[in-house]
């Protein structure tokens, strides 16, 4: 896992799958967080295709503790065209607030978060 600082938040990243439960979201939340960011940017590609299927509680468990913690997420990916209506709805009602989004492109995850 490595760490690119964009001023005040730091995104994640990796060629691998970082995030597959609860407990790998809290070590990379640990992580961040102990380095002094509470702006975080993770990738799609590097959370569990089960995060994206909503009847297994993984996504509400995970974004439940970034909401916690108060650490503000933003996920970057392809979300235009997802397939089940109850994530589509979960994401545009996450994205409503500020503490967890989900956008296309870096420069939107640096806009939301800064």
């Amino acid at each position: 896992m490595e760490m690119k600082k964009h001023g005040e938040i730091v995104e994640v990243l990796s060629d691998e799958l970082m995030i597959r439960n609860t407990s790998d979201a809290l070590d990379v939340m640990g992580s961040v967080y102990y380095d002094g960011y509470d702006k975080m940017i993770v990738h799609q590609k590097n959370l569990a295709p089960e995060f994206f299927d909503l009847k297994t509680g993984i996504a509400g468990d995970i974004l439940q503790k970034f909401s916690t913690y108060r650490v503000r997420l933003v996920i970057v990916g392809d979300f235009d065209n997802a397939e089940k209506k109850s994530l589509r709805d979960f994401i545009y009602e996450s994205n409503q607030g500020r503490q967890i989004n989900f956008v296309s492109t870096l420069d939107e995850a640096l806009n939301r978060l800064g």
